[in-house]
């Protein structure tokens, strides 16, 4: 059974890592959807969630007086850690399938270009580029079954960051 402290704290802070990308998706979608090509844009989010993370960890560990073994640190990080990508998923698949679709569509052309200027930037060869564009037209990120897997990557992603800051946080053991 999973101690409460450890559930009530992974469910608030999922759901407010959860909102917060959500807030973030909003927000940029608003503004210009160029910012989603920005590598800046994705560099706050990972803060954002990050720092949230660090914040949830070290109140648990106060919450339950020092006394944090590595699988519960862990626990309460992957927790959190899923509710924030099912939150965030759920509201792309929203934004992007429902209410706009015609923005993915947008969102995969704008890739496209940004991908080609990057790999022209880096040099690569025109074959190579044509290849990768080719490639990149068959998919769109930002469909449904994409942006599913997506958070399947997030979530392995996510459980290595855990298995870090779960070693972090985690209590020092008396028998030292």
């Amino acid at each position: 059974m999973i101690n409460e402290v450890i559930k009530k704290n992974g469910i608030t802070f999922g759901v407010m890592i959860g909102v917060a990308s959500a807030l973030i998706t909003a927000t940029i979608y608003a503004i210009d959807l160029n910012l989603f090509t920005a590598w800046w844009m994705g560099l706050i989010g990972l803060v954002i969630s990050l720092t949230l993370s660090i914040i949830l960890l070290a109140k648990t560990k106060k919450d339950l007086n020092g006394i944090f073994p590595f699988k519960e640190a862990f626990t309460t990080y992957f927790i959190a850690a899923v509710i924030g990508i099912l939150i965030s998923t759920l509201f792309n698949i929203f934004l992007f399938n429902v209410i706009d679709p015609g923005a993915k569509d947008t969102l995969n052309e704008l890739i496209i270009k940004y991908t080609a200027t990057m790999m022209q930037k880096f040099g690569s060869p025109a074959s190579v580029i044509n290849e990768t564009i080719a490639k990149m037209k068959l998919t769109n990120p930002y469909s449904t079954v994409e942006l599913l897997k997506g958070s399947v990557f997030a979530i392995v992603v996510s459980s290595i960051f855990g298995l870090i800051f779960a070693a972090f946080f985690k209590s020092k053991t008396t028998q030292e």
